[in-house]
């Protein structure tokens, strides 16, 4: 555990290192910050009429749809990286576990995208604060264990695709055609299916989060379906290291 979380801290440092950090909060944070205002402002004009009060959840929508898109930037450099500066050979030189060098690297991203997760608890807290008699707590709770395990989940398959490149760019598009696949296509079909359908909406990463976390729904079949793609990246990636050593 110590090898993990050491790559992971240096991972961090390398990401502010760098404008990649501040490049993805950006583009993270302004769209939610002005998201947030339009809630707002819709909310109050809706208020006159007697209209429902706002929520929280669309913003904990936005931060996941927009990680489909910038996760693959976080984690495309990651391993493919080190592979072509010929570094990663160096790092299996050292006495350092595959599994313990993919996961430290999967950390490092994580802690930095649930640092910019943190930093949008401003909305709910200040939601809080325009409603009465309050927002319901555990709504949030529900929403963000489904940003958590949404984004272990794109990072570890982002970083599992990166050990397999050695072109970052490659990563980077083979990541994002994987994550649109997820979120956009695969639970398309379902809708003009009569049999075999509900397999398509299970593998789809909207539906567990969309029409069950966000909503402050949580049920074990969700739960297992992240932590199942955030094993298979992890093992995919420890896989393709262990091919790089002994090839």
């Amino acid at each position: 555990m110590k090898n993990i979380w050491t790559i992971a801290k240096r991972e961090l440092d390398n990401y502010f290192n760098s404008p990649l950090a501040y490049v993805v909060a950006f583009s993270v944070l302004l769209p939610i910050g002005i998201y947030f205002s339009l809630i707002l402002w819709v909310a109050a004009q809706q208020a006159m009429m007697g209209g429902p009060a706002p929520d929280s959840s669309p913003m904990t929508w936005l931060f996941v749809f927009l990680m489909i898109f910038l996760s693959p930037a976080l984690t495309m450099r990651l391993l493919s990286d080190e592979a072509r500066m010929g570094t990663l050979e160096l790092l299996l030189t050292a006495p350092v576990r595959d599994f313990e060098l993919v996961a430290g690297k999967w950390l490092g991203a994580l802690v930095f995208v649930l640092g910019l997760a943190a930093l949008t608890l401003v909305y709910p807290l200040a939601l809080n604060n325009f409603i009465s008699p309050g927002i319901d707590w555990m709504v949030i709770l529900s929403s963000y264990i489904g940003v958590i395990l949404v984004t272990a989940a794109l990072l570890a398959l982002g970083t599992g695709i990166s050990a397999i490149f050695s072109n970052q760019f490659a990563a980077f598009f083979v990541t994002l055609g994987l994550f649109f696949f997820l979120w956009f296509m695969v639970g398309l079909p379902a809708n003009y299916l009569t049999t075999g359908g509900d397999v398509l909406n299970y593998l789809s990463i909207s539906t567990h989060f969309s029409q069950a976390m966000n909503t402050g729904t949580i049920n074990l079949g969700d739960i297992v379906y992240y932590l199942s793609l955030t094993a298979l990246g992890l093992f995919a990636g420890t896989t393709a290291v262990e091919i790089r050593r002994w090839r």
